[in-house]
């Protein structure tokens, strides 16, 4: 029996992704002085684990995460567990620990192998190289960036029956690796990693932090190494948690629903209230990014009662390589209702409405959707809403509900469907009669698909080249057989050539 020969190893620092959830509820009923004085302690081992006081050297720093599956993430690096265990412990002393609960941890430590340099594990030899052996330093000791945006998510690499990574020779292996540390190169200056070891730390074998400025270059970088042999065939992923660098002086602001990062001097005048908003339009979840005006974009969702499994759907997405909302760290929301109205007369009053909401800064788009040329006579006309936050998309749909001849809005399954999946595509001009005949090929193709019910090409009343696909089906895994096939997969692909800008695939139920 041939045994493969597995790389060496050396060890640095441990890491712990410390992930909690703030009990909102009870943090806004508690007394004032309750939360100032959490504020304090709070802040206070915060800025003291940034300061690594509690050891010779380390790192930590702090976020705010995005989404339902945490709140803060404070982030350790330090020479001993002893280390990393007295951070959890002086955390739990705080004040400010009552008011959380964790929701997820990761322990690993930071290693170098074999694979990078062999030369580093051989007996009495030195790297004569200075910057592979500053880089192998950099790798056991790393720098925590102060870039705004973090990514993390766990992974193994596969060992299934037919792709087993483990079975690979020792220079297949290495060779894997290095073409895929040339991908990781060309984000040099834009995505600083650190990769942590934690087989037998954790469920997974190694932790991948990303930290970038623009939250789209991890994005890229993730999605060109999709395509790389080496996690095409060999990459297993946990689930994804984004987040933003938090300055610990910033926690009132968190705490407090208010912007980040904001003027230091500005923020000492909201002391008074810790849990008021002091008039801003944010509130827990939803983010205060500005959006980009795309006039064929949207990224979020409206109302809708399964968060839980959207995000399941997008983390499937995403792993496919399939772009699922949330662009450029922006949280758009999207209301989409849909009239039997005629699309002129709609129009018209869509216009008194749209000319109305652009009073409010949170308002991105509203648009008439007009079924396509390809259409049968039950298409309906769409009405598509964006807004930056949830609580005024909510109140948009107030008034959108009110046009004309209005028969359903997204998200409404009272007839048993799946939700809707709205697919939004701005299209080159000149390849506009390609991209209709394309999805007239696939039309057919979907309506022998199990589990379809129908899905329509519309276009902007006031640009045909900014069109929206709408699809209904049975069920969630019907609609995801949809998204897994061959077809797909070359319609992706086709989009590369005819789209002006990369397709947003959203799911409004």
């Amino acid at each position: 029996m041939e045994r493969r020969r597995p790389p060496q190893t050396e060890e640095g620092w441990y890491v712990l992704h410390d992930f909690r959830s703030i009990d909102w509820d009870a943090w806004r009923d508690a007394p004032e002085r309750h939360r100032s004085s959490a504020l304090e302690e709070g802040v206070d081992y915060l800025s003291a684990a940034e300061d690594a006081v509690d050891a010779e050297e380390g790192e930590s720093a702090t976020f705010a995460m995005l989404g339902h599956k945490a709140d803060l993430l404070v982030l350790h690096l330090r020479p001993t567990l002893s280390d990393i265990d007295a951070l959890e412990r002086g955390f739990e002393q705080t004040a400010l620990a009552e008011y959380t609960e964790r929701a997820d941890s990761y322990l690993s430590v930071t290693e170098v192998s074999g694979y990078m340099s062999e030369e580093f594990f051989e007996d009495d030899e030195e790297v004569e190289d200075t910057g592979m052996r500053r880089y192998i330093e950099t790798r056991l000791k790393p720098t925590i960036p102060d870039s705004e945006f973090v990514s993390f998510y766990p992974m193994d690499k596969r060992r299934g029956d037919e792709d087993n990574w483990y079975d690979l020779p020792f220079d297949e292996r290495a060779d894997h690796l290095s073409s895929h540390g040339e991908i990781g190169k060309e984000y040099a200056g834009r995505v600083t990693q650190i990769i942590s070891g934690s087989i037998g730390l954790d469920d997974f074998e190694w932790g991948v932090t990303l930290f970038a400025d623009d939250p789209t270059d991890v994005k890229d970088l993730l999605y060109e190494m999709r395509f790389d042999p080496s996690t095409s065939r060999f990459a297993e992923f946990g689930r994804f948690l984004s987040g933003r660098r938090v300055p610990p002086t910033q926690l009132r602001a968190f705490l407090a629903g208010e912007p980040i990062p904001q003027d230091e001097t500005e923020h000492a005048h909201h002391h008074g209230e810790s849990g008021d908003h002091h008039g801003t339009d944010s509130h827990h979840g939803d983010s205060s990014g500005h959006h980009h005006g795309d006039s064929g974009g949207s990224d979020g969702h409206h109302g809708g009662d399964d968060g839980d499994d959207e995000e399941s759907v997008r983390s499937e997405l995403e792993e496919m390589g399939v772009y699922a909302g949330q662009p450029h760290g922006e949280d758009v929301h999207a209301v989409v209702l849909y009239s039997a109205a005629d699309p002129e007369e709609l129009y018209e009053e869509v216009e008194g409405l749209r000319t109305n909401f652009d009073h409010y800064d949170t308002h991105v788009k509203t648009a008439v959707y007009e079924p396509s040329e390809l259409a049968d006579d039950e298409s309906e006309t769409a009405v598509v809403s964006l807004w930056e936050t949830e609580r005024a998309a909510n109140t948009a749909a107030g008034f959108l509900a009110d046009l004309p001849e209005i028969v359903r809005q997204a998200g409404d399954d009272s007839d048993g469907s799946w939700g809707t999946m709205g697919m939004f595509y701005a299209v080159k001009p000149e390849h506009r009669e390609d991209f209709v005949d394309t999805f007239e090929d696939a039309g057919a193709l979907l309506a022998d698909m199990e589990g379809h019910r129908k899905t329509d090409l519309l276009a902007n009343l006031e640009d045909e080249n900014d069109m929206f696909i709408a699809s209904r089906w049975d069920s969630r895994e019907d609609a995801m057989q949809f998204f897994r096939s061959e077809a797909f997969a070359d319609a992706v692909e086709f989009g590369r050539d005819v789209l002006e800008k990369r397709p947003r695939h959203v799911f409004l139920a």
